[in-house]
């Protein structure tokens, strides 16, 4: 059949799909007994995927007979992903079905990496892990608790139970992914991602192998293609020759870091030759404040304004981006002329790239909304908004309040600007004795393989004096569950409870995923206890154990922490989780009890049945909202419109925003929502990146890369290694589990242009050497990489120390050593080969390479102000060494440590001159009170 869900154009309707009416009887003929008839029943339940952070919908087919999950494939009724996956959803059976999955807990019985586990009861593990927390909590000892999460899956919920617990222990990946990105783009309107309406785009503008690999691939992906078939330009930024540069009209491969220049070019163009949104900029940009700041004795009108900024910027000619970029100056003009046809129809993203490579590459996602601002598509139909807007969290009953800690091991004074936690840094701060750690989670998170410079991760992870339990919460194997004290098993994602919401276009959406055998056990009648029941072994959900361990770290409610755990319909009885959903969607999901309703549902059953809601449609220019009546009680105007309410050092900011503050009022006199900003403008001068020690880069700039060509040597052999992309068929850790993607995908070379190559032949072994090591790879000769440029995949380069603690599929087995002065050495004993499992596949294994795990070799390189992971490195290019081998890593972290001074030294510490260790509009998870704010 075909389905039509609201606002689909022609190309976008979806066939074949069973309608929802059916799903809870579906009858398929089985495809095996072909040509025969041999019809099979099952349900089909919603869920939504896991394999990366779109939260895209699945649809699980679950047989009646036995109630196992056969196949997934999409859900047509879920706004963002409309029934259409990339290979990473229905992959998703693959990982229920992995012979190697961890199945039970199991604590160490060796030394950490050893290799010796024991299996034991989820009471002895919660007991131990809850006594531990318990009693840091008794001795004040907060800090010592560390939740570490990557991808989280989730919306809302970890704030719960560390807000509960009175910890500033929330830890994220988010430093050496997007907060270089998130800080620029922040700084413009105080939400910290861009939501390009990229299906009503005249022009897309993206930096990296975004429609390939970026951020919301799928989702994305699909717009930016309908938008390409309805006649829109598609521009893209990349050194590298990708899957999204190959669908481009225009590409350019700039030298790495130089992107801000070549935005900043358009820019001045489109100021200079006045094809500016006057309008718009007049109402929403804190011009005045710009000229105050910078040209304090020039006239506060706006004619005025835009003479200083066409001078200011004057110096950002096409020739100077040509020479920084090394792109010719004509196709830089080709891209200004585009810009300005665009109008207010301009769709432009970026998230890791650029912004995560490069030294101020937080000055890219700023000079790219730049652009934005100047044409004013900023919340436009076809233009770019705010995450915020299409973006919504949920939040569960009796939310805890504010505590007042704030914990110098993740917000550290050195890094009063950081968009979120220093946690790349972290083995260089315990190994300089800042503090000590007593339990330490790491969640869907293996810090080891992802983050940079993992042989200090592991010199860490193995000293039990500077931490004392490690808890593992992962669905499968991993470099970093392998130096865990528990390894305690998660499920995936239909087999778990979660919300979540992502700005995949101009609406907002909630997604559902719940633990599909579960709601089947349901429908027919089938009793259990809790979703380890419905589960392989005793695996379990994150939600369920949040809730049991918090009740065991305060049992009799003396602590407080209980009462945020407890059921709102049974008076001090512990929470179920469908007691929680059910609070959630029926009090804190805006319309969906009343489409329920109308479906004659309970909103805990619509979700259930359909595994999402769409809360809005066709959201555009939010910062225009006029301020309700309740809104206005009790706010006044400041000397720059802003509209505030009274607040307390007890007063909580929100996640982005400042406290008290609720809107703007206009010269106008209207009042409107606006920003979250200090301004609640859009800021092109930012008070506090100058208030906090940084005046020269208070407005869009260009910051020189650590890796710009001015600053290499390439007579003598420099070259600059990307490896900030990766291939759309893998994420991370999870699908090193999933036999269809490694069949896929399963080569790792570095890419080398042939002006480059001086003699190599594709194949051919080099060793590749970064500041603190090298690391030995395979060459792929290609012109589809600029010259000066190499680059290597973060996808492959999986690793096990023993047969039984890791993805056979992916990862060999290794050696490592380490000598005394510090030197690590680490060296395939075997790659991937064919094993006997009780997947018959697992004989059938043809691919053998594991990758090179590139990353050991890279030290740390936290830029100073957004404290982003600087990704990309000066290397030399060598042919391989007599007694080199593929996948040679060898490093010594004595250098690791003289780079994380040198860069720790760029840094200007905080507080300002207030005593403020942080701007409160900034993003922070698990915000303390204000009081907290101040040191």
């Amino acid at each position: 059949m075909t389905i039509d869900l609201p606002g689909m154009r022609n190309h976008e309707r979806l066939r074949n799909y069973p309608p929802p009416e059916t799903w809870d009887h579906h009858v398929e003929n089985d495809a095996r007994a072909h040509p025969r008839k041999v019809p099979r029943e099952f349900m089909l339940i919603p869920t939504t995927c896991f394999n990366c952070e779109s939260a895209c919908g699945l649809l699980a087919y679950v047989e009646k007979k036995d109630l196992s999950v056969t196949k997934v494939t999409g859900n047509p009724a879920h706004p963002g992903s409309r029934g259409r996956n990339c290979a990473k959803g229905p992959a998703t059976v693959n990982q229920l079905d992995d012979p190697e999955r961890i199945l039970h807990p199991l604590r160490r019985a060796g030394e950490r990496g050893e290799g010796k586990w024991e299996r034991v009861s989820w009471d002895e593990a919660l007991d131990d892990i809850a006594a531990r927390i318990r009693q840091a909590i008794l001795e004040d000892r907060h800090d010592e608790v560390l939740y570490h999460v990557g991808r989280p899956g989730e919306d809302g919920f970890a704030e719960r139970f560390l807000q509960a617990w009175g910890v500033d222990g929330h830890n994220s990946h988010t430093n050496i992914c997007s907060s270089g990105a998130r800080f620029g783009y922040t700084l413009w309107g105080g939400y910290d991602r861009p939501s390009p309406d990229h299906a009503n785009a005249k022009v897309m503008l993206l930096l990296s192998s975004h429609l390939e690999a970026g951020h919301y691939f799928n989702p994305h992906a699909q717009r930016i293609m309908e938008a390409k078939q309805d006649g829109a330009k598609l521009v893209v930024l990349d050194p590298r020759m990708s899957n999204t540069a190959s669908h481009a009209d225009l590409w350019l491969a700039p030298w790495p870091g130089s992107e801000a220049a070549i935005l900043l070019a358009v820019a001045s163009y489109l100021i200079r030759t006045r094809q500016l949104a006057d309008g718009y900029l007049r109402r929403w940009v804190n011009w005045r404040t710009y000229l105050e700041r910078l040209h304090p004795d020039a006239p506060r009108d706006f004619a005025t304004f835009l003479d200083r900024l066409e001078s200011d910027y004057a110096s950002y000619t096409f020739e100077f981006a040509a020479q920084e970029s090394r792109v010719p100056v004509e196709r830089i003009e080709e891209l200004a002329r585009i810009v300005a046809g665009a109008g207010t129809r301009l769709a432009a993203h970026v998230w890791r790239a650029a912004a995560a490579g490069n030294l101020g590459g937080w000055q890219v996602a700023r000079s790219l909304f730049f652009l934005n601002v100047l044409t004013g598509s900023v919340g436009t139909e076809g233009g770019t908004s705010p995450n915020g807007w299409n973006k919504f969290v949920a939040h569960g009953p009796n939310m805890p309040g504010a505590h007042e800690r704030w914990n110098e091991l993740l917000w550290p004074r050195e890094y009063p600007l950081s968009t979120n936690e220093m946690s790349f840094l972290l083995p260089h701060f315990l190994a300089d004795g800042r503090a000590r750690l007593a339990v330490y989670f790491s969640r869907v998170y293996n810090p080891v393989w992802t983050n940079p410079d993992g042989f200090m991760w592991m010199e860490t992870l193995t000293d039990t004096d500077r931490l004392g339990c490690h808890v593992a919460l992962t669905p499968n194997w991993s470099e970093t569950a392998a130096y865990a004290d528990y390894v305690l098993p998660m499920g995936h994602s239909t087999e778990r409870h979660d919300t979540q919401s992502y700005e995949t276009h101009a609406g907002r959406w909630l997604g559902f995923r719940q633990p599909v055998r579960r709601v089947a056990m349901d429908k027919t009648g089938q009793s259990y206890t809790d979703t380890r029941d419905a589960n392989p072994g005793e695996v379990w959900e994150e939600n369920e154990f949040w809730f049991e361990l918090s009740w065991r770290i305060d049992p009799d409610g003396e602590l407080g922490i209980r009462r945020y755990f407890e059921s709102p319909y049974r008076s001090g009885e512990k929470v179920t989780v469908d007691e929680y959903y059910r609070y959630v969607f029926e009090n804190n999901v805006p319309g969906l009890p009343e489409k329920a309703k109308e479906a004659g549902l309970t909103p805990l059953e619509y979700m259930r049945k359909y595994g999402v809601v769409e809360i809005d449609s066709g959201l555009y220019r939010l910062d225009e909202r006029p301020l309700t009546p309740a809104e206005l009680d009790g706010a006044e105007a400041d000397e720059q419109g802003v509209l505030r309410r009274p607040t307390t050092p007890d007063s909580v900011p929100p996640l982005i925003g400042e406290a008290g503050a609720v809107g703007v009022r206009h010269d106008d006199g209207t009042a409107t929502m606006g920003w979250l900003t200090p301004s609640r403008k859009l800021e092109i001068y930012s008070d506090a990146v100058a208030d906090f020690g940084w005046p020269e880069h208070a407005t869009p700039g260009y910051v020189e890369s650590h890796v710009s060509w001015n600053r290499l040597d390439e007579d003598a052999g420099d070259l600059v290694l990307m490896p900030t992309f990766r291939l759309p068929t893998l994420v991370h850790t999870r699908s090193g589990n999933a036999k269809y993607l490694n069949e896929i995908s399963n080569t790792h070379p570095l890419w080398v242009n042939p002006e480059n190559a001086g003699g190599l032949a594709t194949d051919d072994l080099v060793r590749v050497r970064t500041e603190i090591g090298y690391f030995v790879a395979r060459v792929w000769v290609t012109p589809g990489i600029r010259p000066g440029v190499l680059a290597l995949s973060h996808h492959m380069g999986r690793w096990r120390l023993h047969e039984q603690d890791g993805s056979r599929w992916v990862s060999g087995l290794v050696d490592l050593q380490r000598s005394d002065e510090g030197v690590w050495r680490l060296r395939y004993r075997k790659g991937v080969r064919p094993f006997a499992s009780s997947d018959a596949d697992s004989s059938r294994i043809d691919w053998d390479d594991p990758g090179v795990h590139q990353n050991l070799a890279f030290a740390v390189h936290p830029d100073p102000l957004s404290g982003a992971h600087c990704w990309h490195q000066k290397v030399r290019l060598s042919p391989a060494e007599p007694g080199d081998e593929y996948g040679d890593v060898v490093v010594d972290t004595r250098k690791s440590r003289a780079v994380y001074r040198e860069w720790l030294e760029r840094t200007r510490p905080g507080p300002n001159a207030d005593g403020l260790r942080r701007p409160e509009f900034l993003m922070r998870p698990v915000k303390p009170k204000r009081r907290a704010y101040h040191v």
